[in-house]
């Protein structure tokens, strides 16, 4: 089963974050809660939490920006 990596909305006008960097390699082994990238906003810099366990898919570069909802990976 395949779980999306999903950019968070973690404030309430927050429409769109800033992929700063991958904190775990491209198709490492991941387990749910594990630290999978920095996410900063206009307000802060968050690491944000691996929704599942499985293998990581990198589909979104880090440095860019994308909307809430946009799909930054998966795990596999």
């Amino acid at each position: 089963m395949t779980t999306k990596i999903l950019m968070p909305k973690i404030g309430f006008s927050m429409s769109e974050g800033k992929l700063a960097e991958w904190l775990v390699a491209d198709g490492a082994q991941v387990k749910e809660g594990d630290l999978l990238f920095a996410l900063e906003s206009d307000k802060s810099v968050q690491d944000v939490p691996a929704p599942g366990s499985g293998t990581l898919k990198i589909i979104a570069p880090a440095d860019g920006v994308y909307d809430v909802g946009a799909i930054l990976g998966e795990l596999v």
